[in-house]
């Protein structure tokens, strides 16, 4: 028997959803029709309502069509893992929700018995919401996973004090100084992979132009803190002996070849302007 199949006008009224979304979903090849008429009209079965109700879940769950389009292409026990880490970040996202709350509460019951120190607690009110505020753009750059991974290898890479000493530091961090760095950094990169691919020499006119501005970034970073820059070296050793599929950042994977030009251009850079030397 023939598979029933709907047109898009059909299909929405029956998913719940606009034609415009279904054409949308199909533009970004997140859902395309599983035929098409001789005019080029699209057909959807239904097979394809079964796809579209796992992509309206996994939206609803908070994923982003990129993360969707990803869980939907690998196995269900890729899918199962992305789900796993979206149920720890609404756990935790309900957690920040449910301390305003407790605080929002607070203050109402103040207010209700006419107490005048409810203003300490609006304050409290301001606090939290503030703190969460802040919280929030990280998320527009790492996700829980990544996350978790950047705090186990600080972990093993910093000591307590140094540790501290960094947590002070970053109160202030803001999305725009992020923006800065990871656009400076990735400059850095770019024009490093670039000059391995065109067989520069680390020590020309360009190598150390590079090395110049990995120099003045990683002072940027440590302040020229003694510590702080021993924590960052044992940082990116830790993070270069973790297997490429553990990588918070598999976009800062680098070849031999990379590495080695990164580090004569460093050595010969520090050297050339009578700084102190030492080996990653």
């Amino acid at each position: 028997m023939d598979r029933k199949h709907y047109t898009t006008s059909q299909f929405a009224q029956k998913a719940a959803v606009t034609a415009r979304t279904l054409r949308f979903y199909d533009k970004v090849g997140l859902l395309s029709p599983s035929e098409y008429t001789e005019a080029g009209h699209r057909l959807y079965s239904d097979e394809d309502l079964w796809s579209l109700q796992q992509i309206l879940a996994l939206k609803l769950l908070g994923f982003s069509l990129q993360e969707i389009k990803v869980c939907l292409q690998k196995n269900p026990e890729h899918l199962q893992k992305a789900l796993v880490m979206q149920k720890a970040m609404l756990r935790e996202k309900r957690n920040q929700l449910d301390a305003v709350l407790r605080v929002i509460e607070k203050a109402e019951g103040l207010l209700k018995r006419n107490q005048r120190d409810w203003e300490s607690i609006l304050i409290d009110v301001i606090q939290v919401m503030h703190t969460e505020q802040d919280k929030a753009w990280v998320k527009k750059y790492l996700t829980e996973e990544q996350q978790q991974k950047l705090a186990e290898i600080s972990q093993k890479s910093y000591s307590p004090e140094t540790a501290q000493k960094l947590a002070v530091w970053g109160e202030n961090w803001t999305e725009e100084d992020q923006q800065r760095a990871s656009q400076q950094w990735d400059a850095v990169f770019a024009e490093l992979r670039r000059l391995v691919a065109e067989r520069k020499d680390p020590t020309s006119v360009e190598g150390q132009a590079l090395a110049k501005q990995h120099s003045e970034l990683i002072k940027q970073l440590t302040r020229g803190d003694a510590d702080v820059e021993a924590g960052v070296k044992q940082w990116w050793k830790n993070y270069e002996e973790l297997p490429l599929e553990e990588k918070p950042f598999p976009m800062y994977h680098f070849s031999k070849e990379e590495k080695a030009f990164l580090q004569k251009a460093l050595v010969y850079y520090k050297r050339s302007n009578g700084m102190q030397c030492s080996q990653n």
